[in-house]
């Protein structure tokens, strides 16, 4: 099983997401933290998962409500699972939200 490293603003962005539902609902925040959690384990253990993308990382989707967590990874040299961003299915990614 390859080892999980999260780059510094895929942690921002899981900070910031789970930080805006806990404003909202704290029960809900700590659902999405272990959904988001056993879609990593779910990766680890079947790494070729998520869709292809042309530079080689993958977008998985991690169902949650009315939408989904989305987490873009790849694969290092070292065969390493490297998670590079996080966003909500929902976000406006185009305004740089």
């Amino acid at each position: 099983m390859p080892a999980l490293k999260w780059l510094p603003e895929a942690v921002e962005d899981l900070e910031r997401l789970l930080a805006f539902l806990a404003e909202v609902s704290p029960d809900a925040a700590a659902r999405a933290a272990a959904a988001i959690l056993a879609g990593c384990d779910e990766l680890l253990a079947h790494p070729g998962l998520g869709r292809p993308r042309d530079d080689g990382s993958r977008d998985w989707f991690i169902s949650f409500g009315v939408g989904a967590y989305v987490l873009r990874y790849r694969l290092d040299a070292e065969g390493t699972m490297v998670v590079i961003r996080v966003w909500h299915s929902r976000a406006d990614r185009t305004s740089g939200k």
